[in-house]
């Protein structure tokens, strides 16, 4: 059976509910606050019955979901706060920045990219439970965000898509691209660091990838081939590994003036150092910072 791309697919509804069972489960303080996502989904009361959403066996998974969010959410504040006011969010999913953050989303114009299915459907479940987006670009930041539908499968240039949306060249920008790399080949990666490589001096990219199995803890590899199963399975497998050397020098090559490595584990040190419970990120995703 085809996969009804009408609705997010399993993996977006996934950290959705993850980001939800951190505030539900795990004690303050919150390293992220979403239950918007949860929201969205619209699923039952019984979501947490669900085998992805046990406490104790999606611990790591669920803090390191939390830890990747509320990094890009702080990159976003900072270039906020030295004018940068234009964030882009490629594989936006459920992703609920500008209904969560107003405050913070009013400083900037929200760019979501994402499926035009899966987009359509979204613009329906924020208008149902009544938070705003953008319909047309204009020279101030919207009371919502602009939803971008692409048809990837179709061959659709998001670059021009964004640009239709109302998205300005000729300014900074803050790019997040996590949870995505993993699904494309490392030509089409490439190929979309190439794209972003593009962007106006003082634009920052932050991209998450996924590491080789013998370069993570050796406590997270059966984690990490359970999910692989589990991806493939859903027709959705996971394509792209990337030794850390390997990913900066992609994005050398696409154009990017200055390349950094952040391992996983410095963001376990930022916002769980100081927890009693025991609660850390699993091992195994990183991030490429970038800036033209």
């Amino acid at each position: 059976m085809d996969e009804d791309k009408s609705v997010p697919d399993h993996t977006a509804v996934r950290v959705a509910l993850w980001r939800a069972l951190h505030v539900r489960v795990d004690p303050p303080p919150h390293v992220l606050r979403d239950e918007v996502g949860l929201r969205l989904a619209g699923l039952g009361a019984d979501w947490r019955r669900r085998p992805d959403m046990d406490p104790l066996a999606s611990g790591g998974a669920r803090a390191a979901i939390v830890a990747r969010a509320r990094f890009v959410e702080d990159v976003v504040a900072e270039r906020a706060g030295h004018g940068v006011d234009q964030y882009v969010v490629l594989g936006a999913g459920l992703d609920s920045f500008a209904q969560r953050r107003p405050e913070a989303a009013a400083r900037v114009r929200v760019f979501e990219i994402d499926q035009p299915a899966t987009q359509a459907w979204k613009r329906r479940r924020l208008a149902e439970l009544g938070y705003p987006t953008a319909d047309a670009a204009h020279d101030g930041p919207p009371d919502g965000p602009h939803l971008v539908p692409v048809d990837f499968e179709a061959g659709e240039d998001w670059w021009e898509r964004l640009a239709d949306a109302g998205f300005d060249r000729a300014r900074p920008a803050v790019v997040a691209c996590t949870g995505v790399t993993l699904y494309l080949t490392k030509e089409a990666t490439a190929d979309t660091l190439r794209r972003l490589a593009r962007l106006a001096p003082g634009s920052t990219l932050a991209m998450t990838f996924l590491l080789p199995a013998e370069l993570i803890d050796p406590a997270d590899r059966a984690m990490l081939e359970a999910t692989k199963v589990r991806a493939r399975a859903a027709g959705t497998p996971f394509i792209g590994f990337y030794a850390p050397d390997e990913m900066l020098a992609l994005a050398r090559d696409a154009g990017f003036r200055h390349v950094r490595h952040l391992p996983g584990a410095a963001l376990a040190d930022r916002y769980f150092a100081d927890r009693t419970d025991g609660l850390r990120p699993s091992s195994g995703e990183d991030f490429l910072l970038a800036s033209v």
